[in-house]
């Protein structure tokens, strides 16, 4: 493969940064969760045609880090924000964040919520009036993810999180995220529901049929969102998946010229 063409603005924008003529903007730490069910299927998103990043594309939940997500006060069960940060060679405090902002992109954006009474639970249902209030003080910041565990007396659930992969968006992109991708099960009880928001259309769907109808042009797929499908479709359910032992390695796609042409290309690629 030659890579993905950026035509137009995107093209030009990317030359001048290789150029030196623009400055790369900062890449924002953010955390992607795919959920998992028996199938194995996923829990995948499509992200509505206004939006700034990834308009139209298929996604994983997920999003930036809120700086109230490194709040130390967070209840926590599993292995330490140390331990994430030797897992994703980041620094404690950034691990933490992280592994919060995974937990809380995922019940904002799909309903579902790692977090339980204490450190052997995880709450049943989320889908009472309740809870949707809280979601949406969530997703407008009004109410940090500290204050809705704190006040719910819930413990978040480190230890049904485990780590997958670590993409950067390319420099010449005007928008960019350091973004760590995480594997969770959907906890019994619970069910992902058609939350809205950012999101046009929800499915759970087999990685390998997601591949197929990417490749007929039916949906399209962002290389990180593809090439974790194309991990994922190798595996025989959940419990095999949250098994595998994953040295993170970051990935993050390089701009090459192709016959005067710029593109895209992420690494294992041939140019």
């Amino acid at each position: 493969m030659n890579g993905i063409p950026l035509p137009g603005v995107a093209g030009e924008h990317a030359r001048d940064v290789l150029a030196g003529r623009v400055q790369p903007v900062p890449a924002r730490d953010a955390a992607t969760v795919v959920v998992l069910r028996p199938g194995p299927e996923v829990y995948m998103m499509r992200r509505r045609a206004s939006m700034a990043f990834a308009a139209g594309a298929f996604v994983f939940p997920g999003g930036s880090v809120d700086p109230r997500d490194s709040d130390q006060a967070i209840s926590w069960a599993g292995p330490s924000p140390a331990e994430w940060g030797e897992v994703f060679r980041a620094a404690e405090s950034t691990a933490r964040g992280l592994v919060c902002a995974a937990v809380r992109e995922t019940f904002e954006e799909s309903g579902v919520l790692l977090a339980g009474p204490d450190a052997g639970s995880v709450v049943a249902d989320t889908t009472g009036e309740d809870w949707e209030a809280d979601r949406l003080a969530l997703i407008d910041r009004s109410l940090s993810f500290a204050d809705f565990l704190g006040r719910r007396g819930l413990v978040l659930r480190a230890d049904l999180l485990r780590p997958w992969a670590h993409w950067i968006t390319p420099e010449v992109e005007s928008r960019r995220f350091d973004t760590r991708f995480f594997v969770a099960a959907l906890p019994p009880g619970q069910r992902t529901r058609d939350v809205g928001g950012e999101a046009d259309q929800v499915a759970w769907v087999r990685p390998g049929r997601a591949l197929r109808q990417a490749d007929q042009g039916e949906i399209f797929l962002m290389p990180p969102t593809r090439r974790t499908l194309t991990e994922l479709s190798g595996y025989a359910g959940p419990e095999e998946i949250l098994a595998t032992e994953r040295e993170i390695v970051t990935i993050m796609p390089r701009v090459v010229e192709v016959d005067g042409e710029i593109r895209l290309q992420v690494s294992g690629e041939g140019a």
